[in-house]
């Protein structure tokens, strides 16, 4: 194609066939630049290229209205948290102390515990695991709170660890006849978690009332969070364990009490099967001096 010039109709109509045929569909200059000329200028000589002016960006869309809460009703009242959501306080301790001192007996006292629902435990737990065995028994015996097992048939130690719990007790010539099994906590914990310092402290006066209605010859603690409750110390177990320690109930009864291993603690840890024999010896013992 020869070289396109104002003068010659012809040629720049077929220069711009040779654009529109290119992709060439907008102009970037008000007025025409001649790329011919501007090649055989030496770099010094070319003029400088105007900057391509930015395209006016489109307008933002317009803001939504907002609605006139005037117009709109009024919202209805804000309901009052279930009783699910509640977390126990201060003064959910002290009705657990009100309903504990004046349960004359032990049918009066789980009534009171069935009924209360200051302990947010109770909500996640199928059922309330109050007591087993017998509770005229000489001896008597606590854990921590109840597992699985124990939320499901509503009594305590039926697991592996009741099942060893029932094999100690028989080599010291006791079965669930003639001990009484309790924990401090009477509500499964969701996951078998640890149970709070303020869940323990608000079951503790109901667990304190339950020993002190059922009046033992021997408390034996099983495991460290029962024995930091009842004897108000923060040993750990294995420095409690097989030394004999007192508990005082609300009417200032001495009551002995052995702290020892937990029977979950010793299906973990086997090599310690022969401490808490130990332990149990020295309640067999005891019972035996005081008749």
């Amino acid at each position: 194609m020869t070289a396109a010039s104002p003068n010659n109709p012809i040629d720049i109509a077929d220069l711009l066939a040779f654009y529109a045929s290119a992709g060439v569909d907008d102009a970037l200059e008000d007025e025409p630049v001649n790329r011919l000329a501007e090649a055989v200028q030496k770099p010094s000589e070319r003029a400088p290229v105007a900057a391509t002016p930015a395209r006016e960006s489109a307008p933002p869309p317009p803001e939504p209205s907002r609605p006139d809460m005037s117009r709109l009703p009024d919202a209805p009242p804000a309901r009052a948290p279930s009783a699910s959501a509640t977390v126990p306080d201060e003064a959910q301790a002290a009705l657990a102390r009100q309903l504990a001192a004046t349960a004359a007996s032990l049918d009066e006292l789980r009534q009171h515990m069935a009924a209360f629902d200051g302990c947010n435990l109770k909500f996640t737990a199928k059922n309330m695991v109050f007591a087993d065995g017998n509770p005229n028994a000489a001896v008597m015996l606590v854990g921590e709170a109840p597992g699985r097992d124990e939320d499901i048939e509503g009594l305590p130690f039926v697991g592996r660890s009741g099942r060893l719990l029932d094999r100690m007790l028989a080599a010291i010539g006791l079965d669930r006849t003639s001990a009484y099994i309790a924990n401090v906590i009477p509500w499964r914990p969701p996951g078998n978690r640890t149970p709070t310092p303020h869940e323990t402290e608000i079951c503790r006066p109901f667990i304190e009332r339950q020993i002190e209605l059922v009046n033992p010859k021997v408390l034996v603690n099983l495991g460290g969070p029962s024995a930091k409750t009842l004897l108000n110390t923060t040993e750990g177990i294995l420095r409690l364990r097989g030394n004999w320690r007192v508990h005082m109930t609300a009417s200032g009864t001495a009551i002995p009490a052995m702290p020892t291993l937990h029977p979950a603690y010793l299906l973990r840890t086997p090599a310690h099967k022969k401490l808490a024999w130990r332990d149990f010896l020295e309640v067999k013992a005891k019972l035996r001096a005081l008749g």
